[in-house]
């Protein structure tokens, strides 16, 4: 397991402290649990960022989807 180390703010740290004792829930887990939400928060934007930018690739504006048609 790969340790890293994460700094802070006091103000964070004392709303963090302050759950963890009104939850009955230790700090570590929280910060897990709210990492977890964030990062399947990020996933779901960049997906629809993507599904976004395939759209704007494959729809065609005006002047292309006229382009080369005969009506009549």
């Amino acid at each position: 397991m790969k340790e890293i180390e994460i700094t802070l703010k006091p103000d964070t740290v004392d709303t963090l402290l302050t759950f963890s004792e009104i939850l009955d829930k230790d700090a570590s887990s929280m910060i897990e649990e709210a990492l977890e939400q964030y990062f399947a928060a990020q996933q779901q934007k960049l997906m629809e960022q993507n599904i976004n930018d395939e759209n704007a690739m494959t729809n065609l504006n005006y002047d292309e989807f006229w382009d080369g048609l005969d009506v009549e």
